[in-house]
């Protein structure tokens, strides 16, 4: 079973700022990840949303653990009536004239073994997420 934490990392011809309001903004996100009631970048603060691999939608339940304002957002990832515990943390670095994400997910190994919490859909989610989703948001 591999345990290390997913990463990867992206460069966006975008400002820190605009980075991390992308992240950070209810209604920033929802133009290019998912729909949240509410959030706030804020330790303590909880959040859920529903999104599925195609066949099968969760429930994903969510609370803000670290904030480094501007550069730093760590939030639990766990799955309504799941075992499991993991955590995803975004930060931001300058990068020339624009800003590298260092993404890490944490804890995947901690799921069931069911084919929906396989790591390799992980690995095209947040390829997906931050190869295509942000950063057409960011660039366009």
């Amino acid at each position: 079973m591999n345990t290390e934490p997913f990463v990867i990392e992206r460069i966006y011809k975008a400002p820190i700022s605009k980075v991390w309001a992308a992240i950070t903004d209810v209604n920033k996100m929802a133009e290019w990840y998912f729909k949240l009631a509410d959030f706030k970048p804020v330790v303590g603060f909880e959040f859920e949303f529903t999104g599925g691999d195609g066949t099968t939608e969760f429930l994903h339940k969510c609370k803000v653990t670290e904030v480094v304002d501007g550069s730093k957002l760590t939030h639990s990832w766990t799955y309504d009536g799941y075992e499991g515990y993991s955590e995803v943390t975004w930060e931001l670095f300058p990068d020339g004239d624009g800003t590298r994400l260092k993404l890490t997910h944490a804890g995947l190994e901690t799921f069931p073994g069911l084919p929906s919490f396989k790591r390799e859909n992980f690995v095209a989610g947040w390829t997906h997420i931050t190869g295509t989703s942000l950063k057409e948001y960011l660039e366009k």
